[in-house]
């Protein structure tokens, strides 16, 4: 059995100069990542938890482990005993823990290239009351503990194609500087992966599901830089970069470059803004890779309704009787959380374009879906119920798009609760799919659209209603999102920007539901135009039906019912134009309608 790194670390903790009262243990690498490197998964390595998100703290005598409300309960039966749960929301945030909890003068170590500049401002101010300090390490403690760490892989840089890309390196970098101009700078670092990736027209392999480089960019007025591991760096990408006029350097000598160049700050990149609204290939290209995500998702759903009927006796995705639960098999052929979840990432694999998941596939059934970003593994998963919600959350990334897409099912009878938790999660997702508003309004206000079906049953989700997504980059993008969090209004939704539309409901030890389309920003057309302020819409293009089994008609409007129909028909005209109008799948788009008489 492996020693717990809690006792090692604090044992380097106790021989540091000074000695640390406390050592910060983020989730995110040397570019503030949401997803990292196997090697960099320092936060879990200590902690045990795997979670996308999360900060570890590490005192002499206590262990405290922070994240969001997507993974209270993941982290409740990840963590030892040694470890204290801290709920992001709930509880006091970590810089307010350290500096009421840790003694006078105490000293608080961190990697610095983990910590972002606002996050170590916003620490160093709460610790003045103290006289509390931070402590920049020099060598990541972690590294020093973990004897089995990952080696560094080397992959190789490729090269985007222009027509997918839809804007020029050249094109891009001239945009770059006029923004630098008008801000009186000199120059920029860009740290953020998928914003080095987006700007240099590149991709790669280096962090699992986002195809980015392990690389930072400089640009000056006069010049650009690419800083990169030069192995993975071909002498076709060598002379593509020297032709676009940025000079290729190592990775490490970045910090030193930095210090000579001397590049004037800004408080927020440009570039997050510029990659976030895309140009018209990359709408086009996500409204073409979703057509196909779709057919395959189809593909799927009428794969496994056809299993769990033959296997476990269900009565299938449109019946609502009792099944026989009869087994017609041996215990040896059966469906596991993971079993199927291959089977999806089958069925993505044969489409066009298709590059790899855009995230480890969330495959959940029963109390396992009512754990928001489950991760299920082969040897402790779940078999399918015939009994029970089924939630998949998955995503693929093509070299046109990436996509995302959660649909709930049941392939038995739900029950009265099951099918009105349900339907007041489609209701929250119709009401922000359809939603016109005026340019100017943040993801912030518009979050609650989604929650007050939910809010007239007393229900809610710990979650954010929506985030961006990229083109062929990672699949959560910023600045914007949908959500509740005050930082939700830092960005007004604009048009050509990309977002997803996400509620849910999780009901721990028993179920969860989620509904997720992808939508693009749209100007529309209205009568009035108040303030001159022009409105905008949402475009789905995310095409796979909803259960319609699990839909209590009696709570849905006639609107909305008007509404799935129009969406299932756009739906069996995506299939056809994907899969051929003869294709077998195509009755899982076009059986019915929302009638009274169905």
């Amino acid at each position: 059995m492996m020693a717990d790194p809690l006792d090692a670390l604090r044992a380097l903790m106790a021989s540091h100069y000074p000695p640390l009262d406390a050592l910060v243990v983020p989730s995110e690498d040397n570019h503030q990542s949401e997803y990292v490197s196997t090697r960099d998964k320092r936060r879990a390595f200590v902690s045990g938890f795997t979670g996308s998100a999360g900060l570890a703290l590490i005192t002499m005598n206590e262990a405290l482990l922070w994240t969001d409300g997507r993974y209270f309960l993941q982290a409740t039966q990840q963590l030892s005993e040694r470890w204290k749960l801290m709920r992001i929301g709930e509880d006091p945030p970590v810089e307010n823990w350290m500096a009421d909890n840790l003694p006078h003068g105490a000293a608080i170590g961190t990697d610095p290239w983990c910590v972002s500049v606002e996050t170590y401002q916003r620490w160093e101010q709460a610790f003045l009351k103290k006289k509390q300090k931070l402590i920049q390490l020099s060598t990541n403690m972690v590294d020093a503990v973990w004897k089995d760490r990952p080696p560094a892989e080397i992959l190789p840089v490729n090269i985007h194609p222009p027509e997918f890309a839809g804007c020029t390196v050249a094109e891009k970098l001239k945009d770059l500087k006029s923004k630098l101009i008008r801000e009186k700078a000199y120059g920029i670092i860009i740290s953020s992966l998928d914003e080095v990736a987006w700007l240099y027209n590149v991709r790669g392999n280096d962090v699992a599901y986002c195809p980015v480089i392990h690389a930072y960019a400089v640009v000056t007025l006069d010049s650009a830089f690419f800083y990169v591991d030069k192995r993975k760096v071909s002498s076709e990408v060598l002379h593509y970069m020297l032709e676009n006029g940025i000079d290729v350097r190592d990775y490490d000598i970045v910090a030193s470059d930095q210090a000579k160049i001397l590049l004037a700050c800004m408080e927020q990149s440009p570039l997050a803004l510029a990659k976030a609204i895309k140009n018209p290939a990359e709408l086009n290209g996500l409204r073409k890779a979703h057509i196909r995500d779709g057919a395959a998702v189809v593909q799927f759903l009428v794969w496994l309704d056809k299993q769990m009927q033959e296997i476990y006796g269900a009565s299938g995705y449109f019946s609502e009787r009792e099944g026989t639960h009869k087994r017609k098999h041996s215990d040896t052929l059966k469906l596991t959380e993971v079993s199927v979840s291959d089977k999806l990432e089958g069925f993505r694999a044969k489409q066009e374009n298709f590059r790899g998941l855009s995230f480890p596939t969330i495959s959940s059934v029963g109390p396992n879906a009512a754990i928001i970003h489950y991760s299920p593994e082969a040897d402790t998963c779940s078999e399918l119920d015939a009994d029970s919600i089924y939630l998949f959350d998955s995503g693929g990334q093509y070299i046109d798009g990436t996509t995302d897409i959660t649909r709930t099912v049941h392939f038995g009878k739900p029950s009265a609760h099951e099918k009105s938790c349900y339907t007041a999660v489609l209701k929250g997702h119709i009401a922000l799919g359809r939603a016109r508003f005026p340019n100017g309004t943040t993801g912030h206000a518009l979050d609650i659209l989604a929650r007050v079906p939910l809010w007239k049953n007393g229900l809610d989700y710990r979650h954010g209603t929506g985030h961006g997504i990229g083109s062929y980059l990672n699949v959560h993008e910023g600045p914007h999102l949908i959500s509740f969090r005050p930082h939700a209004r830092n960005v007004a939704i604009q048009a050509s920007m990309t977002v997803t539309d996400e509620p849910g409901y999780y009901e721990d030890g028993n179920f969860g539901i989620r509904l997720e389309n992808v939508l693009i920003v749209n100007k529309a057309k209205t009568s009035f135009n108040f303030g001159e302020k022009g409105y905008l819409e949402f475009e789905h293009i995310t095409w796979a039906p909803y259960q319609k089994k699990l839909m209590d008609l009696t709570l849905l409007t006639p609107e909305e019912i008007e509404w799935i129909n129009c969406y299932h028909s756009d739906c069996r005209e995506a299939a056809e134009a994907a899969l051929g109008s003869h294709h077998h799948t195509i009755p899982y788009f076009c059986r019915g309608s929302l009638s009274g008489s169905i």
